[in-house]
This record gives structure tokens, C-alpha cells and sequence, in this order.
């Protein structure tokens, strides 16, 4: 009996590691393994993906009181049409628009975009100024007139005394405030789909509201350089919080190929473009709410599908821009300097007003819609 006994248990033994408790048994005994976990596969991704999933992209602002001609105010800003005096930085510049670096002072290069037929002199200041007063971010660009002391003389400016030349109109660049996430090459609009509002991340409206502003503006350029997280973090709190970004927020980095037409090729003759921004529609397919902007060869963004949640959060901001500050938009861009079909010399230079026009026709595009 005793024999058969202990038969019985080394059976129930052997079926107990063998059969269905299996997997349970090899759980606890890795639990209770001394050897420590594997190291994640890539912490910097996992990092980032941290991140995306907690940006923000937008903060409440006053829209209507907001001070569109002036723009952003503190240390580095320049006044409407300012002239500014700086020294030729020999520095290779990224892109394929005119523009150079110059030093204002030993520790004040900045980015300068010049020529004009260059569009984004005139479309980086109205998107970035929009953008701003909306609660979006963006980097700040001050119109101006530039004196450059050294410059080329194959960049053509006017020639001035002591080796200087004038540049006008100018923009001056100044990057928004904030430390870039370590490492990264931008974003592609692809990864907005990464937000989660659980994680802490902006909501949806959010996101299909900058995707629908996109698409309001035509912003064709639309590769993983011409955005950028930032991280509103300090050294301190990165510290304190170990991890690699605690405050991250997804901004719009270049933003001169707007108000045209998006195009294959992002050519600058279709950007600041009245004729083809008025003639181009918001909505692709209005029924089932698909925003109109076609996909450059190196872009991200395509014909993206806008909730109403996101039309309406858009359309709330947009609506409290007064005329006035409309009238500033396009005037502090200097629109009157462009053609309103640049690669046709016999069209004539706009207006503001018609300018302004248009945008109130693209905005009730979006104001009287409804998405299902």
C-alpha cells in the first residue's frame, strides 16, 4: 500500500509539471529567479514614446487681445521693420529658401530669411503670428529690414558703405523657448497619433484641431525636421523627476510654405500664394469630414479626417479674431510686397483686404461645417 502510495504522488507530480499548470509553475520560478530582468530593447525610444504620449500641443490664450503686429514681446524681439545691424556668419544654412546667419552681438547669432521673391519671408511671419495668438506653438519671426556688414555680394542686396548691404523685407527667426528632446530629428504628424489623453497627453480636439490648422493654411512642408518636441523642463527637474522629459510639447518648427496650395514639390511660388489659397477648399470630402491638403514628397500630413470635437475646438479659436487683428495679420506680413499669383507677373499685388477676405471665407468653411 505504502508502494502504491508514493506511485500515486510521483505520477501527480510529473502531471502537475508536465500539464496544464505548467506555465504557472515556470511564472513563479521566474519570479522568484536571482538574475535581474533584461534591460528594455531601446530606452531612448521607449523615452520618446513616453513623451508623444504626454505632449501637449496647445495653451489657452486671450485670443482676441492678443497683439498680432507687435508679436511676441521679451529679450530678442524686434519691432515691425526694425533695422538691424549684424556681422556674416560663413555658416552652410539647411533648405533650399534664401537666408544666412549673423551675429547682432558675440553671443546673438540669429537665423536671417531675406529676397523679395523668397515666400517664406512673408508665410513664415503669418503662420507663426497665427499660430502664437491661437495658443499654438510655433517659433517667433520678427519682420525687418537687415544690414549685414560682410554679406556675398551674390546675395544681392543693396549695397551699402563698409562693405555692408541692405536686405528688405527681412525676417528675423528666434526659436521658441525650450530644451529640444536629446537626440531627435523632429516629428512626423504620423506620431500625433501617439498623444493619449490617459497618459496625460493632449485630448483629441486638440490634435485634429492642429491637424485642421494644417490644412487652413496649406502647410505643405510637412517632413519630421519642421517640428520639434521641446521639453519645458530644466536641468533641476529632469533630475528630480528622472525622466527625460516632464513637461513635452509638440510645436511647429518651420512653418514658409503656407497660405498657397500644397504641392508635391513644396515649390515656393505656390506658398503666399492668394490666388490658389482662395481657390483651394478646406474640406476634400466634407460628408465624411476630410481635410483638403495633398501630400509633398517628403511630408507626413495627407487629407487627414477631422472630428467634430477637433472642428469645433478650431473653429472657437478662429472666430474670436477681430478684423482689426486680421488686417494686422496680413499687414505685419507684408503681403502687398507679393503677387497674388507670384509665378504670374501680370497678376497683380494684393491687397490686405483681400487677404483678409479669403481667410474669413476658409474660415466659415470650417464655422458653419458639421462633422458626423
Amino acid at each position: 500500500m505504502v508502494r502504491m502510495a508514493l506511485a500515486t504522488v510521483v505520477i501527480a507530480s510529473m502531471f502537475h509539471a508536465c500539464g496544464p499548470f505548467q506555465g504557472t509553475r515556470f511564472k513563479a520560478t521566474a519570479a522568484a529567479s536571482p538574475f535581474p530582468a533584461a534591460a528594455p530593447a531601446n530606452p531612448k525610444a521607449e523615452a520618446r514614446a513616453a513623451a508623444l504620449a504626454r505632449a501637449q500641443l496647445w495653451e489657452p490664450t486671450n485670443v482676441s487681445a492678443m497683439n498680432i503686429k507687435r508679436g511676441p514681446a521679451g529679450p530678442g524681439a524686434f519691432p515691425f521693420r526694425a533695422t538691424v545691424l549684424c556681422d556674416y556668419v560663413a555658416r552652410e544654412m539647411s533648405g533650399a529658401s534664401p537666408k544666412f546667419a549673423c551675429r547682432i552681438a558675440p553671443d546673438d547669432e540669429v537665423k536671417v530669411k531675406f529676397g523679395g521673391t523668397n515666400a517664406e519671408v512673408y508665410a513664415e511671419v503669418a503662420a507663426t503670428r497665427l499660430l502664437w495668438a491661437l495658443g499654438f506653438g510655433a517659433d517667433r519671426m520678427y519682420p525687418v529690414r537687415v544690414i549685414c556688414r560682410g554679406c556675398p555680394r551674390e546675395f544681392a542686396g543693396i549695397a551699402r558703405e563698409n562693405d555692408a548691404y541692405l536686405f528688405d523685407p527681412a525676417a528675423i527667426e528666434r526659436k521658441m523657448p525650450g530644451r529640444e528632446f536629446p537626440g531627435e530629428d523632429g516629428w512626423s504628424w504620423e506620431e500625433l497619433e501617439l498623444v493619449d489623453e490617459e497618459s496625460g497627453g493632449a485630448p483629441r480636439s486638440h490634435v485634429d484641431a492642429l491637424k485642421l490648422l494644417a490644412v487652413f493654411m496649406q502647410h505643405t512642408d510637412t517632413k519630421p525636421p519642421q517640428q520639434r518636441l521641446l521639453c519645458g523642463d530644466t536641468r533641476n527637474e529632469i533630475k528630480a523627476a528622472e525622466i527625460p522629459c516632464a513637461r513635452p510639447l509638440m510645436m511647429l518648427n518651420d512653418v514658409g510654405l503656407t497660405f498657397g496650395r500644397a504641392n508635391t514639390f513644396n515649390a515656393n511660388f505656390k506658398a503666399m500664394n492668394l490666388t490658389e489659397w482662395a481657390a483651394t477648399p478646406v474640406w476634400k470630402d466634407p460628408q465624411k469630414c476630410v481635410g483638403n491638403l495633398p501630400k509633398s514628397l517628403t511630408g507626413t500630413l495627407k487629407d487627414p479626417v477631422i472630428s467634430e470635437k477637433g472642428r469645433r475646438f478650431l473653429a472657437n479659436l478662429l472666430v474670436q479674431l477681430t478684423d482689426g487683428q486680421l488686417r494686422d495679420l496680413f499687414e505685419v506680413s507684408r503681403v502687398t510686397l507679393r503677387l497674388r499669383a507670384p509665378d504670374k507677373a501680370r497678376s497683380g499685388f494684393a491687397t490686405v483686404e483681400e487677404w483678409v477676405n479669403a481667410f474669413k471665407q476658409k474660415r466659415s468653411e470650417i464655422v458653419d461645417h458639421r462633422c458626423a
